[in-house]
């Protein structure tokens, strides 16, 4: 093993302890955790605004995605995450669109 080589996987590993390191310290200090629970396993908040958009059969603002997830699911999602979530799909002609500024739909499903 060449030393470049050897110098980045000691650097990865040096990273990666690090991290570990300041999660223990963190948890020492009884500091809370910043980790958002996830009450629902296996649905992104992507998918969750799927459904709400598929039952709605119609575009949505962002604020009543937010506000049927919030009710269907008991959960809070981050507004500028979805948005961002959303925007990255519909730029990848992924299952969405955007008619109009923070609003969403579904593309049509193909015959």
């Amino acid at each position: 093993m060449n030393d470049e080589t050897k110098d980045l996987i000691l650097g990865v590993f040096e990273a990666s302890l690090e991290a570990q390191l300041r999660a223990v310290r963190r948890l020492r200090q009884g500091e809370p955790s910043t980790a958002v629970p996830r009450r629902h396993k296996g649905l992104s908040q992507v998918d969750m605004a799927f459904d709400i958009l598929k039952k709605a059969r119609s575009p949505l603002h962002v604020s009543v995605i937010l506000e049927r997830i919030q009710t269907q699911f008991a959960v809070t999602v981050d507004r500028e995450s979805l948005v961002s979530s959303l925007t990255k799909k519909v730029a990848r002609g992924d299952r969405f669109l955007r008619p109009e500024k923070n609003t969403f739909s579904l593309k049509p499903e193909p015959r």
